[in-house]
């Protein structure tokens, strides 16, 4: 009986792993380009990069960013405190003030407050470049002065003894106490620390929505 011929059955064993040849190849090459995406090098990994990349999207437009700011309104930034003796008296031009005169020492706990309106914010006062942006705040405002009156009382009352005690002395001697404490939150620069804090607060706003740069003019 004769045998079959040796290159027939040669080239039966090769149709049976050329299949096997080529899932090998070609899972090689899948392995390394998973590789290479995700450790970002070589051509591959610039291959893969430049396929899936979706470059930086914002969806913080400026009219946007605007008004996220201008949701804040009325920001109070800084509270001054002062803690003093105010004096007031009433006097007689003719008679010594044991017998006319009138005189009270308010001690005053009082409260100064100021910040920003950024409901005052325009759209104008908004630029932005890519992940950079530029703002100019509103000047800032004493939003109020005032006394505490559960820590403000008469120190002390001293009325002659030919005249009545005048109702009107107390008022008086408070709104000069709200004046001058306004005058020394003014004088120990409430404003500029007021303007200092509120770019603190609008820099970690708008860094925690993803800007890089924030400046302001």
């Amino acid at each position: 009986m004769a045998e079959e011929p040796a290159p027939e059955v040669s080239s039966i064993k090769r149709s049976r792993f050329l299949p096997t040849i080529v899932a090998g190849v070609l899972l090689g090459a899948v392995a390394i380009a998973i590789i290479s995406k995700y450790s970002g090098v070589g051509p591959w990994g610039q291959f893969w990069s430049a396929l899936l990349s979706r470059g930086d999207h914002y969806g913080l437009s400026q009219p946007t960013v605007v008004n996220r700011i201008q949701r804040l309104q009325r920001l109070e930034t800084v509270v001054y405190t002062m803690d003093k003796i105010v004096t007031g008296e009433r006097e007689n031009p003719f008679l010594p003030n044991f017998l006319a005169g009138d005189r009270i020492l308010l001690l005053v706990h009082g409260e100064a407050v100021a910040g920003i309106d950024f409901g005052n914010l325009k759209s104008g006062d908004v630029s932005i470049q890519g992940k950079n942006i530029r703002l100019r705040l509103p000047q800032p405002q004493l939003f109020s002065t005032r006394l505490d009156s559960d820590k403000t009382r008469v120190y002390s009352r001293q009325t002659g003894l030919l005249v009545p005690v005048d109702p009107d002395l107390e008022s008086r001697v408070r709104q000069e106490a709200e004046h001058q404490l306004q005058e020394a939150a003014l004088q120990d620069g409430i404003m500029r620390t007021a303007q200092q804090n509120a770019r603190s607060t609008i820099m970690s706003l708008l860094t925690g929505l993803g800007f890089e740069k924030v400046d302001f003019d």
